[in-house]
């Protein structure tokens, strides 16, 4: 069964806020327990109210010194399925177990290992509380519905790599809130300004990652600019 006080604080506790998503390039220089959980504390010092770690050892790591929030995910990459992000219930369990406050979970409508409504399931049996990663109102409205306590756009514009778009997915929001999600935005809000759009159109926060905590992707914006600067002045 849900924990509704749990519930209840954690709304209270994001509502208006940013959920700093403190996940490195994948084996990169950062990618370390040590420097995820400096990034952390850097961005809490900066004012973010919750954090989405990736990984059940950066987890436990980051809970160790933390009073805030954590989302906590799993990511794996599957021969069998696209689904990446926490895609079986031993993720759920783990991910509890270190101090998780909030478990993540691909909340797509796609071939998967274990169901979406076993693994919402086993987050609340846990006395955790669930957040989806959508990509579309339906998948968003049903697990909504469903008891899911946190909607994100998180996927909106991903499951097709090749068209992935600019903008963030504000209609998704815009729908979600309508329909009575406490949505987290996620996906593309790399600037203050689409960030408080966000809250405008009603999400409860919002996630930032890459232009807050992936130096090499935020190093990497700045060198193509220049560099088209570059060519479009010779």
């Amino acid at each position: 069964m849900k924990n509704l006080a749990l519930e209840r604080s954690l709304v209270e506790q994001l509502k208006n806020s940013l959920i700093a998503s403190c996940q490195p390039v994948d084996n990169g220089p950062m990618d370390k327990p040590e420097h995820i959980v400096a990034m952390a504390l850097a961005t809490l010092a900066g004012g973010a109210k919750a954090l989405r770690i990736e990984g059940v050892e950066n987890v436990r790591a980051v809970a160790k010194v933390v009073n805030v929030p954590i989302v906590g995910i799993v990511k794996r990459d599957l021969d069998d399925t696209e689904i990446r992000i926490t895609p079986y219930i031993e993720d759920v369990i783990a991910l509890a177990q270190a101090g998780a406050t909030i478990i993540a979970f691909d909340g797509t409508d796609r071939p998967r290992p274990v169901d979406r409504l076993t693994l919402l399931t086993t987050i609340h049996q846990q006395g955790c509380i669930a957040m989806a990663d959508c990509a579309d109102f339906a998948g968003g409205k049903l697990l909504h519905d469903a008891g899911c306590t946190f909607i994100g756009s998180t996927l909106s514009g991903y499951l097709d790599l090749s068209q992935t778009p600019d903008e963030p997915d504000y209609q998704l929001v815009t729908d979600l809130v309508k329909a009575g999600a406490r949505v987290i935005a996620e996906g593309r809000y790399n600037s203050p300004q689409r960030a408080a759009k966000a809250i405008e159109l009603g999400a409860l926060c919002v996630t930032v990652g890459s232009a807050i905590t992936r130096v090499e992707h935020i190093t990497s914006w700045f060198v193509d600019s220049i560099n088209t600067a570059q060519s479009d002045a010779s």
